[in-house]
């Protein structure tokens, strides 16, 4: 083999794990997770007062 051959070879073998669809089903099952855990946040932002108020009320009836 020649030298551009050989660099060509080189080459294609460190950019191969770049184009492995793994990791790019692992970005899009993370920024689903994240998604997830951002609506689960906002979720208990605007419903905690709400439960917090009737566990009080709740508790000061017994």
């Amino acid at each position: 083999m020649n030298q551009l051959t050989k660099m060509y070879v080189w080459f294609l073998t460190l950019m191969a794990p770049l184009k492995s669809r793994k990791g790019q089903t692992l970005v899009e099952y993370a920024l689903i997770l994240v998604f997830i855990a951002i609506v689960i946040i906002l979720a208990a932002t605007f419903l905690g007062e709400r439960t917090s108020n009737v566990y009080s009320r709740v508790a000061n009836s017994l």
